[in-house]
């Protein structure tokens, strides 16, 4: 009998996974939802339907990045300050945190989330797509092919053990041979577009306002002919 094929790790439209959200059960829409295998115990990505209506969560078990698909939610933290999220936007729930969550019309969301060992004893956390970036590194030099772009980075939140960071980075363009990803990272892109092709020669272009993720173990090259520009979820191993 010949072996089975070995799985290709690769990349994912979130969007299209999201159309495949399933309703959350009770209060706590962090429990529930349609979940996609990501191969490592410690992490979760779920697309869930949150009902409209109201719910609370008393202590949330994983650091949980959470964009907002589509609808509407509002999230108070124990501080009693109300943050308002729609279409596209997004927030980080630290584990431990206690929040209460309302939504006039109901809500589909993409969550990632990391069981760190320890939180952070932070409340929700917006991602600013505002912020001032400052200057980060490249990709190392010899996967590039041609210029070395520039590269800034906002970091608006990071896991206890610093293995999982959630923010906003944008560069000039660029083209990078494939490499071997160690990390899962989910991304959505605020401007410009990007192609994957994966090992398996699949192809795909991203372009803004999509959310997609690149799994570890994925052997990915990038190919950016404008400047881009997105929000990032990403675990990496220590």
């Amino acid at each position: 009998m010949p072996a089975p094929a070995a799985t290709v790790r690769s990349f994912h439209d979130l969007r299209v996974f999201a159309r495949d959200a399933v309703p959350a059960s009770g209060g706590d829409w962090l429990a529930g939802g349609h979940a996609m295998p990501l191969g490592d115990p410690r992490l979760r990505l779920a697309a869930v339907t949150v009902p409209a209506g109201t719910g609370a969560v008393t202590a949330v078990p994983a650091d949980t990045f959470a964009i907002v698909v589509a609808g509407d939610l509002a999230i108070t933290g124990a501080d009693g300050a109300t943050e308002t999220y729609g279409t596209d936007d997004s927030l980080v729930l630290p584990m431990g945190a206690g929040f209460s969550w309302s939504s006039a019309d109901g809500a589909r969301v993409v969550v990632m989330a990391y069981a760190a060992q320890e939180g952070t004893g932070r409340g929700p956390v917006r991602i600013d797509r505002e912020a001032d970036l400052v200057r980060s590194n490249p990709p190392a030099a010899d996967l590039l092919v041609g210029e070395t772009p520039s590269c800034r980075n906002h970091t608006d939140f990071t896991s206890a053990d610093g293995t999982y960071l959630c923010g906003v980075w944008d560069s000039t363009p660029y083209h990078r041979r494939p490499m071997r990803y160690r990390h899962h990272e989910l991304m959505h892109l605020l401007a410009g577009s990007v192609t994957f092709v994966d090992e398996a020669g699949r192809a795909a272009t991203f372009a803004k306002g999509d959310i997609f993720l690149v799994e570890a173990g994925a052997s990915c090259s990038w190919e950016s002919r404008e400047d881009v520009a997105k929000v990032y979820a990403i675990h990496r191993p220590a």
